[in-house]
Parts: structure tokens; sequence; C-alpha cells
């Protein structure tokens, strides 16, 4: 059957992965992956279009679960990016109580902050909101119940691919306040250089070693850590395996977004100049 004239598809270009041999570089891998690791969505996001008929392989329309080669062409329906646009970031500066997720244990999750009044009143973005908005907003990346700070909750599998997926390496900035044998005060003063050393890379936790952080003390009470991962209560961790007690946490920077002003319990649109 002819294509529609009025159909527009985007071209993406085949995958070519370095490092690997003739005999793996010309693996097949699922077209879902292909599409992901092209930064074009997530693989949920990918099936979808796949099963919507939006994805084509060598100009055929691609069932699902097929498999596909580099050199194979794979185009994408313009609805499919007309969707993505029309999709929402949002950036909550969460409250201690709050889980990142769904509802546990009686604790409310932070979505439920997401309302038309929480919104703060200096967002410069020129997005109306509404209720539907909330639907499909997933945290990309999480805060625990006792942490504060900057927590991503998007609608968008691309932006959540940046942040928690296998191959992220979006720095994520903390203050941590911190206790040790019961002192509160001028921690820095009587902590070993060779446990902050450790801190900054020798740890292991859940039998991995840990990738390099960056920290130091942001005052005599508080620490300055900079992550690209995040292991669950990763910070509080590391930080009991050195003697220290995390009393205060929170996330103040993820990639090039910072929470800057933003108050406890409101929230802003990610501005479409802005950009993790």
């Amino acid at each position: 059957m002819p294509e529609r004239r009025d159909e527009r598809r985007a071209a993406v270009p085949a995958l070519k992965t370095p490092g690997l041999n003739a005999a793996q570089a010309g693996a097949p891998v699922r077209l879902n992956k292909r599409l992901a690791d092209m930064g074009l969505c997530s693989r949920r996001e990918a099936d979808a279009w796949i099963e919507r008929g939006w994805v084509r392989v060598n100009g055929q329309v691609a069932g699902m679960g097929v498999k596909v080669l580099p050199a194979d062409r794979v185009t994408v329906d313009q609805r499919a990016g007309d969707q993505q646009t029309q999709r929402v970031t949002i950036l909550l500066h969460k409250p201690v109580g709050y889980v990142s997720g769904q509802a546990e244990d009686g604790h409310r999750p932070a979505v439920a902050l997401i309302r038309a009044e929480t919104r703060w009143p200096r967002d410069a973005a020129h997005m109306r909101f509404a209720p539907a908005q909330r639907k499909g907003l997933a945290p990309a990346g999480r805060l625990d119940i006792d942490s504060t700070g900057l927590l991503v909750l998007t609608q968008d599998g691309r932006i959540a691919r940046q942040l928690i997926g296998e191959t992220s390496e979006v720095e994520k900035e903390y203050l941590v306040r911190v206790a040790q044998d019961g002192l509160t005060q001028n921690i820095q003063a009587v902590f070993p250089r060779e446990r902050l050393a450790l801190l900054r890379h020798g740890l292991a936790l859940d039998g991995q070693r840990l990738k390099p952080a960056q920290v130091d003390w942001q005052n005599p009470e508080q620490l300055r850590f900079v992550l690209t991962e995040g292991k669950k209560r990763q910070i509080r961790r590391m930080c009991e395996q050195v003697g220290l007690t995390v009393t205060g946490l929170k996330r103040v920077r993820i990639g090039r977004v910072a929470l800057g002003a933003l108050p406890p319990g409101q929230w802003r649109y990610l501005g479409a100049d802005e950009a993790f």
C-alpha cells in the first residue's frame, strides 16, 4: 500500500557502537533498545511507538520484538516527536516526610505535591498546569523519606534514561550535615583525613566498589558530595562506614540544573532552555 503523502518520518541513523569487533558490531539488537541507545526515547516508549505502527525498518512497519542490524534503516513517524513535546518534566523541592515513588507505609508520595496551588509563583515556564499532567510522572532518581531537595518527576523517557540509565554520568550534588560519636559541632576538626579520602574513593556497597566521588567540607559540620551514581541510601551508608552519622541531607543540583531558590514543597517546570 503506498504511503500517505502527509505522513512525516524522521530517519534514525544506524547505531555504530565503538570498541566492538566486527562480529559483535554486526550482532542484531532489539528495535526498542536501538531506539533507546540513540537517545530518542526509553525502551517503554519505543514499544509504544512500535505498537502504534510509528516505527519502520527498511521501509516496512516494524512488529513488536523485532531485531535489527546496524545497517538496517530505522525511521520514526513525526507523530512520536509531536507526542514527546507534550510531555512535561517537573522539578520539585521534596520536603522530609514524602517518598519519591509510590505511597508506602502510610507516607504520601511526592507527586501528591504537584498541584496548581503548590506551583512556584516565580516559575518562568509558559505552561498552564492541568491535573492530567500528573499521569505518568515518575521520579528520575530518588530521595529517601528523610532527605530533602531537588527531585525530578518526568513523563519523558529520554530524560529518565539520561538521569538514571545504566550509562548515566550525570552529576548529583548534595549538602550533608553530619555528626560523629555524639559530636555535632566542628566535625571537620576531628575527622581524620584518611577517612575523607575513603569517602572520595575506596568504599564498596552491596559487594561493588563505588565510583570516585567528590567529597569536601562545605563548613565544619557539613560535607558536599558530588556523585555520578545513586545506590539506595548511598551517602548515608558511605558515612556510616567511616564513623559519621548523617543528620541532614539535601540534593541541590542534578547535572546543570540547580535547586536554587525553589522553596520546600513547591515545584516548577523544567524550562525549554534548560538541560541536564
